[in-house]
C-alpha cells in the first residue's frame, strides 16, 4: 500500500487592502496598502484530520492588520509589516514562522489638505520575513517604468541561420522595473535611496546590453545603501522599433518608432556584496 505524507504547508489572509488617514493641522496624509499574511507552523492536525485548534483564523489576521494600524500607525512599510510578523509568531504558540508581504501605493496631495490624486504604476514593496532564525526585511519597487531615447546600443550578438535582428548603434532602451533589495538586518527603510539610484545608474549609463544596465543598476543601490546586501533585478526590453516610411517616400532619422508589448525579451539578475553569504528566505508554492 502506498503511503503520503503531509508536505510543506503554509496559510494566511491575502490582500488585505487598508487605507490609513493621518490627519494633523498642517493637511492629510494618506498610507494605501495591500498586505498579505501567510503563516507556517504546527498546522499538520488541521490538513489530517480536521483539527483546527492550533489555527488561528484568517479572518483574524486581517483584524490584526487593521487594529496595528490604529494602535501603532504605519510609519513605514518594512516596520509595519515587522511588528506584524512578530507579532503573529510571538503570540501563537503553534506558529514558528511568518511572511507579510506589503504593497503601498502612492497618492499625491492635490491642494496641500484633504485632496489626493493617485500617482502612475509605480508600487513600493516590502516583505518580511521572522521565525526563530531572525527577521529577514527585503524591500522593492514594482512597475518603475523608465525610458532613454538615446545612449543604447546592442551589437555583436550572435547571428545563425535565424537571425533576423539588425545591428545598431543607437536605440531607445524601456524597461519595467522590478526590483528587489535585502537588507543586512532586520530594520532597513532606504527606500528613497534606493530607488533613487535605480533611475540614476539607468540614465547614467551608456548602455551596450540591457544586461549592462542591470548590472549598473544593482552596484548603484549597493553603492548608495550601506545596509543592503543584495539586489535583484527584472527587466523586460519594451521594445521600440523603428517604423519604415520608404513606402511613402519619407526618410526616418531615428524619430518614428510603434512600440511593441510582446514578445520580449527579459533580463534577470542579481548583484551582492562578495562578503555576504546570506540567502534571501524563499516562501513559494
Amino acid at each position: 500500500m502506498p503511503t503520503f505524507a503531509l508536505g510543506p504547508n503554509q496559510y494566511g489572509k491575502a490582500e488585505t487592502r487598508i487605507v490609513r488617514v493621518t490627519r494633523g493641522p498642517g493637511g492629510d496624509e494618506i498610507t494605501d496598502l495591500n498586505v498579505s499574511v501567510s503563516l507556517r507552523g504546527d498546522l499538520a492536525a488541521s490538513h489530517l484530520t480536521g483539527d483546527n485548534a492550533a489555527v488561528l483564523p484568517t479572518d483574524t489576521q486581517k483584524n490584526t492588520v487593521y487594529a496595528f494600524a490604529r494602535e501603532h500607525g504605519i510609519d513605514g512599510i518594512e516596520a509595519f509589516a515587522t511588528r506584524l510578523a512578530r507579532h503573529f509568531v510571538e503570540s501563537q504558540p503553534s506558529i514558528h514562522g511568518a511572511r507579510v508581504a506589503v504593497e503601498q501605493y502612492p497618492w499625491q496631495p492635490v491642494d496641500g489638505r484633504h485632496s489626493f490624486r493617485r500617482d502612475g504604476g509605480e508600487i513600493r514593496t516590502a516583505t518580511v520575513h521572522h521565525d526563530d532564525a531572525g527577521t529577514q526585511v527585503v524591500s522593492g519597487v514594482r512597475d518603475l517604468v523608465l525610458l532613454k531615447t538615446t545612449d543604447s546600443e546592442f551589437h555583436g550578438f550572435v547571428q545563425d541561420r535565424y537571425t533576423t535582428l539588425p545591428e545598431t548603434r543607437d536605440r531607445i532602451l524601456a524597461t519595467s522595473v522590478n526590483a528587489t533589495w535585502r537588507h543586512a538586518g532586520p530594520a532597513g527603510d532606504a527606500y528613497g535611496t534606493a530607488r533613487a539610484a535605480l533611475i540614476e545608474a539607468f540614465a547614467d549609463t551608456h548602455s551596450l546590453a540591457l544586461q549592462q544596465t542591470l548590472y549598473a543598476m544593482g552596484e548603484r543601490v549597493l553603492a548608495a545603501c550601506p545596509g543592503v546586501v543584495e539586489v535583484k533585478l527584472s527587466l523586460p526590453n519594451r521594445h521600440h522599433f523603428l517604423v519604415d516610411l520608404t513606402p511613402f517616400g519619407l526618410d526616418n532619422p531615428n524619430e518614428v518608432y510603434y512600440a511593441a508589448d510582446r514578445p520580449y525579451g527579459l533580463i534577470e539578475g542579481s548583484v551582492r556584496r562578495d562578503d555576504d553569504v546570506a540567502e534571501e528566505v524563499a516562501w513559494s508554492f
